[in-house]
C-alpha cells in the first residue's frame, strides 16, 4: 500500500469514527448544549466531541501535519495539512433533519489531494483521491447523465442571517428556476457535493462558503469527473469559497445562467 493509499485508509477510518460518535449524540441531541457562533451558525457538543477525536486521531497517525478544524480552527505551517468539518449540517443534526456528514482532507503543498465525505445515518462513505477514481462504500460514483437543462435538478445552500448575498442568491434562483426540473436547498455542501458526484442532483453552487464545507467534495467531484468553477472560470473555489459545479454536458448552459447577473 502507498503512502497515498495510507492516508486515504486513515481518512476514511477517522471520519467513520466520528461518524460513530455523532450517532451517539444524535440519539441525545435534544440533550446537547448549544452556541451561537453568528445568527442561525450554531456549534454544538457534538460538533466539538467529532472535532477532537479527529485532530487526536489524526495527529497520532501524522504527527508532523497541520490542521484547520471548523471549531478549533488552524494549527502548524507543516507541507501536509488536514482540513476538517466535524459535523457540516449542525443545523440539520439538531433539528433532526437526516442531512448531516463528516469532512475530511488532506491538502499537500497547496493541493487538496484526499477527500472523505461520510454520512453516518445512511452508512454511505464518499472517498477520492486526486486524480484517481471517486467512489462511494468502494464502488465507482458515476454523476448523472441528465442530457437537458430542462430536465435537471440543482443543489444550493441559501445564505443566511445577516449574510450580505442574500438578494444576490435570490436572484441566481429567480434566473435558474423557470430553466430547470428544479432546486433543492439540503443544509449541508459537503454532502451536496458528495451527491452530485453520486448523480443524485445534476449541479450546484453556492458563494463564499468555508473551506472546511468543500475541500472535500471538490476532490471528490474532479475525481469523479464533473467540472467545478468559481465564480468566473479563473475563480478558484479553494481559495474565494465560491462554487460552480454541474456534469460536463450541462455545466456551460448552468454556469452562464448563474454569471448572467
Amino acid at each position: 500500500m502507498t503512502g497515498e493509499d495510507n492516508d486515504l485508509s486513515l481518512a476514511r477510518d477517522a471520519a467513520i469514527e466520528a461518524g460513530e460518535i455523532l450517532l451517539g449524540h444524535w440519539q441525545a441531541r435534544d440533550r446537547l448544549t448549544v452556541t451561537e457562533k453568528r445568527a442561525g451558525d450554531f456549534a454544538s457538543e457534538a460538533d466539538l466531541a467529532s472535532e477532537r477525536h479527529l485532530r487526536a486521531r489524526l495527529a497520532a497517525a501524522r504527527p508532523d501535519d497541520g490542521w484547520l478544524g471548523e471549531e478549533t480552527g488552524a494549527a502548524g505551517t507543516a507541507q501536509r495539512r488536514w482540513i476538517v468539518d466535524p459535523l457540516d449540517g449542525t443545523t440539520n443534526f439538531l433539528r433532526g433533519i437526516p442531512h448531516w456528514a463528516v469532512s475530511v482532507t488532506l491538502e499537500v503543498e497547496g493541493v487538496r489531494t484526499i477527500g472523505v465525505i461520510h454520512d453516518p445515518l445512511r452508512g454511505e462513505t464518499f472517498a477520492a483521491r486526486a486524480g484517481r477514481e471517486a467512489v462511494l462504500n468502494g464502488d465507482p460514483l458515476q454523476p448523472s447523465q441528465t442530457g437537458q437543462l430542462g430536465t435537471a435538478l440543482f443543489g444550493t445552500g441559501i445564505p443566511f442571517g445577516t449574510m450580505p448575498h442574500i438578494d444576490d442568491h435570490a436572484a441566481d434562483i429567480a434566473r435558474l428556476m423557470p430553466a430547470c426540473a428544479g432546486v433543492r436547498r439540503m443544509g449541508a455542501a459537503a454532502l451536496d457535493l458528495a451527491w452530485l458526484a453520486a448523480g443524485r442532483i445534476d449541479g450546484f453552487w453556492e458563494r463564499r462558503l468555508q473551506q472546511w464545507d468543500i475541500a472535500a467534495g471538490l476532490v471528490i467531484l474532479r475525481a469523479a469527473g464533473v467540472t467545478v468553477e468559481g465564480w468566473s472560470p479563473d475563480d478558484r473555489p479553494e481559495t474565494s469559497g465560491t462554487v460552480i459545479a454541474a456534469t460536463p454536458t450541462l455545466f456551460g448552459e448552468f454556469a452562464a445562467i448563474l454569471r448572467a447577473a
